[in-house]
This record gives structure tokens, sequence and C-alpha cells, in this order.
């Protein structure tokens, strides 16, 4: 008999997705299904999720959520046979804006009570309070689904708990007199063990009750224990280390592939290159820049935010243009409403060397990927960054920092008077406009070689990024967890209470 692992997560490719936790749970599902494991995702029933799922049909009913009732369906994901179980409350997820924010970029007030509804209704499939298979480990992923370990103890599920961290510093925390109308158990309201920093916080529940904790990359496993990267619970990490394991993220190889992608303007492979310079011109042509074959072309796809460092791009694109007259540069995203303006401002002063796209969907990113010479992703933190490897897959080198996922998955080219055989891209260390600007015009200069510049393009497209190998590490994560004995008695690994400054106040990140 097939394990069932149940994911539970606010997002799953393709039914909903605002960034690379929506593709991640829908590729490793997939993923491993195909290794003999049976995975469904219990994720709430947006709008999208229903009008997407086939055989889509009722199979339960919960009325013992906290303060209301909710419907079961269960479906396919087109075109797969991933078993998805949606929460479907009209009121918490049919909604005008997406998954966490309303149609004019505000976060949802009552976020807390949406995703705590679906921690419960995790916890209950998990203990037999509904008709649907009980797993023998529930995966929950990211703050979203963070209350999950401790309300699977609350209802007496023999369940396993994985939680995996995708981004740490976006954590769940809430006021903290929200937690009586989350659901949150009495003995974890008085304990401590979901408080910090006088909020109730999704993100330690999820750190002090699940049975194994992991995370996307082996940096950042090691990132996450020391105070700068650790975002608060570096202690809490240090003492739950035994019980965190990293397994690195991958992509969907069939979507991402240049060779059958029906998003591009002509295919191409590694071994023929050619179908490249038809996708280059045709993203010249969608974001308004001359066409010119010859030119290198940079590329930024991204939330254009302070963790990606877009506020620095802004301060290093003016200085990139000018040192480089040929330079052309193409970004496509959407995030910060300032960041957004400048790069509006900035397309507006470089009319012809800059071109800016505010927003996201899957045809401009595919675009963009197949078509640009070179991909700018910098961050002040990155878990893993699945951006770069999408654009390694269509020979479009990246240019990133050198920390978390990044540092692992790419191989620093050098300089272009001694390249490292191998190498895959162009890594830079700091925060500074000049240290990205480095980092690009090493970049540069190689791009002015061409038998280096292939060779890099073959070493990325090269790179075994599929979710094979990992899918397998969280298969042995599993058999081990479902094999090894539960704990008789369950203790917090911090109860310590946080009282908040109106200074601590400040910094928090929610």
């Amino acid at each position: 008999m097939r394990p069932h692992i149940l994911f539970v997560a606010a997002e799953a490719a393709p039914l909903a997705k605002t960034g690379g936790l929506g593709d991640v749970v829908g590729a490793l599902a997939d993923a491993l299904n195909g290794d003999g494991i049976r995975t469904s995702i219990l994720m709430p029933g947006y709008p999208s999720a229903l009008a997407q799922l086939e055989l889509l049909k009722p199979c339960g009913w919960i009325t013992t959520l906290p303060g209301r009732e909710a419907g079961l369906w269960r479906g396919l994901m087109p075109d797969s046979n991933v078993e998805v179980i949606l929460l479907r409350d009209d009121d918490l997820f049919c909604r005008p804006g997406g998954p966490y924010l309303d149609i004019d970029g505000r976060e949802y007030a009552d976020n807390a009570l949406r995703f705590a509804a679906l921690g419960h209704a995790a916890a209950i499939i998990a203990s037999g309070g509904t008709e649907i298979e009980v797993p023998q480990v529930v995966h929950a992923h990211d703050w979203h689904a963070g209350l999950v370990p401790l309300l699977m103890r609350h209802y007496g599920s023999k369940a396993r708990s994985v939680f995996t961290i995708h981004n740490l510093a976006f954590q769940g925390n809430y006021p903290l007199e929200l937690a009586e109308a989350c659901g949150v158990p009495a003995h974890a309201r008085e304990d401590g063990s979901v408080e910090y920093w006088g909020q109730l916080s999704f993100m330690k529940a999820a750190l002090n009750y699940a049975d194994r904790i992991s995370t996307v990359s082996d940096t950042y496993a090691q990132e996450i224990l020391t105070p700068e990267f650790g975002a608060g619970f570096d202690g809490m990490l240090r003492q739950r280390v035994r019980d965190l394991v990293a397994v690195p993220n991958g992509i969907d190889t069939e979507c991402w592939n240049p060779a059958e992608d029906e998003l591009i303007a002509r295919n191409f492979s590694q071994d023929d290159l050619r179908g490249k310079h038809a996708c280059k011109r045709e993203l010249q042509k969608t974001f308004g820049l001359p066409f010119d074959p010859f030119a290198p072309l940079l590329a930024m796809g991204s939330r254009l935010t302070g963790q990606k460092m877009a506020d620095v791009a802004i301060e290093a694109f003016p200085a990139l243009l000018a040192a480089h007259p040929r330079l052309q540069i193409a970004v496509l995203g959407c995030g910060d409403r300032e960041i957004e303006e400048g790069l509006r401002a900035l397309a507006l002063a470089y009319p012809a060397r800059l071109a800016v796209h505010i927003g996201y969907d899957e045809a401009h990113a595919h675009c963009l990927h197949a078509g640009a010479d070179m991909l700018l992703h910098g961050s002040r933190f990155e878990p893993f960054g699945l951006t770069p490897l999408y654009a390694m897959r269509y020979g479009t080198v990246p240019v990133a920092s050198r920390l978390g996922g990044l540092a692992d998955t790419i191989l620093d080219a050098g300089d272009v008077s001694a390249p490292v055989a191998g190498a895959t891209g162009f890594l830079f260390s700091g925060e500074t406009a000049e240290d990205m600007i480095s980092a690009v015009d090493r970049a540069l200069a190689m791009f002015a070689q061409p038998q280096c510049w292939r060779a890099l393009q073959r070493a990325d497209m090269a790179i075994d990024a599929g979710w094979e190998k990992s899918s397998q590490r969280y298969i042995e994560l599993y058999r081990t967890l479902i094999e090894e004995p539960a704990q008789a008695l369950f203790q917090p690994v911090s109860r310590e209470r946080h009282p908040r400054s109106p200074e601590q106040a400040s910094m928090m990140r929610a």
C-alpha cells in the first residue's frame, strides 16, 4: 500500500500562485506521486481552484471549525493525477483579490482566521474526523499552515508532521487576542509556545510542534541558525537542529523546457541554440525595445521588493546603461508601489534602453527567460531562488547574490581573463549598487567573448534542476517518520515569552 501524504498549503500551481511556494507545492506533489507516494493537497477553495480542478465533487462537511463550518470538495489537478481537496468557505476564500491581498494590494484583515480555518481542517482530516482517508504524514508548507502541527496534537491525530520553511521572514504574526478566535488551544495560549513579541505567531507554533522541520536549500538551513538570517527564530532552530533537514527545491522541467515550450517564439535546445535568437527578438518586441541581435539584454524578473534588492537595481541601472551604450534592460514584476514608480521613471528616462512591465503572467515570464542573455537576481536573503533556475534552463545566465540557495545552485564564472570551467553564472556579495554593478560588468565582459558565453549557456542548460533527487529525500524523511515511534509527551522547545517594546514592534516582520 502506498504511503499517503497530505500537503497543506495556501497555494499550489496552477490552481493558485503568487510566487515560488505555489510552484514548489504543485510540482513536488506531482513528483512524489510519480515516485510511488500518494500525495494529496489541502488548500483553500479559491475561485481559480474551483474553476480549474477536474472531476470536482463534494466530499464532506466540517462543522467544528472555529466559529464556522465549511465544505470539502475533491478533484484532480489539470493534466495530473494529484488529488486536491479544497476547503470551501466562500466568505473566507472567494474574493476579488488574490490569496492574501485585496484588489488594492492590502492584506485581508482576517487572514489569521482564514488560515487558522485551513489548519483546523487539516488537523480534523488527520485525526479521522471526516470520510477522507487519514494520511500517515501531514506536510505543512510555510506560515499559512503553521498551526497544523499544534492542532494535530490537539485533535489527537496519530499522523506525523513535517513543516517546511519556505521563507522564515514571513511568519504569520497577528494580535495575540486573536488566538482564541483562531481556535488555538488554551494551553498553547497560556504557556507561551505560540507567543512571539506579544503576538500570535503561526511560525512559532510550527517550529515548536512539528515532528520535523525542513527548509529548501543547504546553505539556507545553515544561515537560519544565525541571528543575521534567523529572523528572531535562530535560537529555537538551534535547539531543534537535530530535527532540521535541508531538501533543495527543484523545478517543473516539463513546464520550463525550451525544446517544447509553447509560450516562446521558437523552440531551442542545448545542442541547437538558434531558436534563442528568435526569442530575443520577441522579447525586444514585447517590451518595446529596439531590435538589436547583438545588444546584451539584461532581464530582471521578480517581486519588486527590498528583499529582492529592486531598490538597489534602480540605483545601479543608470550607471550600467551609461557604461555600456548597447545594453538593454527588461524588467518584469510587481511589488512595492514606490519601487514600481521608480522603475517606471527610469523607463521614461531611458525609453529605448530600459523597459518595464508591471505585473506577472506566465507568457511574459517565459518570454523573458527565453529571450534574455542574462538575468539579474539580487537578494538580501534567498531561501532557494527558483527564478535563476528557470532562466538557466533557457540559456539565460544568472547574475545573483551569493547567499542561500543561490550559492548552492550557481557556480561563479570568475573573470574573463581566467574563466572557471563548468561555471554557470556570476555571484556577488553585499547589498550596494557597486556590488551589483561589478558582477554585471563581469558578465558583460564574458558576453563579449562568444566562445566563453556559449560554454556558460550550455553549462546552465545541462544542470539537473528537476525534482527527482529531492523527492527521494522527502520520501526517505516520510518513511523515517512513519517508522519512528511517536513521542509519548511533547514538550514545546520554547515557552519563552517575548514582551514587546514599541521599538521591537516596529522591527517585526509580518
